[in-house]
């Protein structure tokens, strides 16, 4: 028997079989690369046809594996913090709106005002800190850039639901997991919080908010011309979306108050799941699901950097990470704020950008390189430190983590923390794996670790000299930003 997975992140589609002791089947990934549209306006948005074409050509090759013969159940992760919305037919109306768009920004003040100026109570309700990422602020601006657009919208959904409606032919409702990266959800009564939907909405947008439901209330019976095109998957149950963040935590064991995850993938996060009372500033709570809340911080930035700086800034590769190895830590004078993509964990500034300071002509490209790679690290750290207990172990993994051991490093050292660097490679479809597992058999989580490749321990010389850069960094930080 075999369990088909489904990861829709922000840079790729992958489909991928896994058999009942949650290991990857060979010969059973099949990709499809996808990126976000995106401007200098602040822009993030993908289109849903689109996505739902990558998904289905994944599947259709998926199922060409001798093991696709006997899938017992179908999970599905999606890149978290997104929407759309669709018509009375269940047609999209709308892009998928992703959490990467900051179109929203200049929503936050009248935001704000209908909060009496104090968004405190929305953040310790919700989990979620009013910023444009979130729903109430890009749903606001669409509704004000385009009115018409808005009032086509009868439903919102996110992409794992406009999926489902259009495989099953039905309405589909939201799971828990991804209904608490909206900015909507209230977080403790697992519920729409109807009355800040109300306040910074209005009422006529509680009728488009969708059903919600744990993950595990399965779909079956595929419809419509899916039925003979999936003949296999027509009456295995498919299970609601996860967030991806939250099925990487699971895969990566990070499973409870003792073991925090870090994943470094296009963008980066580090999270725990435990209950926290209050949520501390900065951070955000999310489910994993009804029975699991999970406590966190993301950045806009991790693997992106790297490729704007090496493919795109400097258009040069192999040499450079080779001299990487060689360097010691904070050597270039620079400071940097890696923050190209705006700010979300911990300051969540609306405004912020990427910042450059210390250049002099004798900066090279290496130094700019190794300054961006230290900056994320440290920005990392500050997450780290409202999480970090004394007696946490940080698991550690995503593909940026994996090709890189100099980055590794750094982090390391920004942590001043051991590094449990995993040595699965599919962290997210290996969490979904595991939680169809729990749902289908009763099978505990923590019954299957993940392998760990290697313990990076932390350089003594390396901490003190990013403990200097980090003052620096938060120093600008607050020159620009207080």
């Amino acid at each position: 028997m075999s369990l088909l997975l489904i990861d829709l992140g922000s840079s790729s589609v992958r489909a991928l079989l896994f058999d009942d002791s949650a290991q990857l089947i060979d010969g059973s990934i099949h990709s499809r690369r996808c990126d976000f549209d995106t401007d200098s306006a602040g822009r993030a948005t993908a289109d849903a046809i689109v996505l739902k074409a990558l998904v289905e050509s994944c599947i259709d090759e998926v199922l060409g594996h001798p093991a696709a013969a006997a899938i017992r159940a179908v999970g599905l992760a999606t890149f978290a913090g997104n929407w759309l919305g669709l018509d009375a037919a269940g047609a999209a109306c709308t892009p998928v709106v992703t959490y990467a768009d900051t179109m929203g920004r200049s929503e936050i003040p009248t935001l704000l005002e209908k909060l009496d100026g104090d968004a405190d109570a929305y953040h310790q309700a919700t989990g979620c800190m009013l910023h444009p990422a979130y729903l109430p602020a890009q749903y606001t601006h669409r509704r004000r850039s385009r009115p018409a657009s808005e009032k086509k919208i009868h439903r919102l959904s996110d992409i794992g639901g406009y999926l489902y409606r259009q495989w099953f032919a039905r309405e589909m409702p939201m799971s828990l997991s991804l209904a608490s990266w909206s900015g909507l959800l209230d977080t403790k009564r697992r519920d729409w919080h109807w009355d800040y939907a109300r306040l910074l909405l209005g009422d006529g947008f509680l009728d488009k908010l969708p059903p919600l439901a744990e993950y595990d209330q399965v779909q079956t019976g595929l419809g419509g011309d899916y039925a003979a095109r999936w003949s296999q998957l027509r009456d295995v149950p498919f299970f609601l979306a996860l967030g991806d963040g939250a099925a990487a935590n699971i895969g990566s064991g990070a499973l409870d108050s003792r073991h925090i995850a870090l994943t470094v993938g296009t963008t980066s996060a580090l999270r725990v799941i435990k209950t926290i009372e209050p949520v501390p500033l900065g951070l955000w709570r999310y489910l994993v699901c009804a029975d699991m809340p999970l406590v966190g911080g993301a950045t806009s930035e991790g693997g992106n950097i790297y490729q704007w700086v090496v493919e795109d800034l400097l258009r040069e590769t192999d040499r450079l990470n080779a001299e990487l190895e060689k360097r010691q830590a904070d050597c270039h004078g620079l400071t940097v704020l890696p923050l190209l993509a705006g700010e979300r964990s911990p300051g969540w500034q609306p405004n912020a950008a990427g910042t450059i300071h210390g250049i002099r002509r004798n900066t090279s490209r290496l130094d700019i390189l190794q300054a961006h790679l230290e900056a994320v690290a440290l920005r990392l750290s500050l997450i780290f430190d409202l999480l970090k207990t004394q007696e946490a172990t940080v698991m550690a993994g995503g593909g940026a983590l994996q090709s890189s051991a100099v980055w590794a490093q750094m982090i390391a050292d920004a942590f001043d923390s051991p590094l449990q660097l995993l040595a699965e490679a599919e962290i997210t479809a290996r969490g979904l794996a595991l939680m169809l597992r729990r749902s289908l058999d009763g099978e505990a989580l923590a019954q299957r670790p993940p392998q760990v490749s290697r313990v990076i321990q932390p350089d003594p010389a390396g901490v003190a000299s990013l403990r200097a850069a980090r003052e620096r960094q938060i120093d600008l930080y607050q020159r620009l930003y207080s």
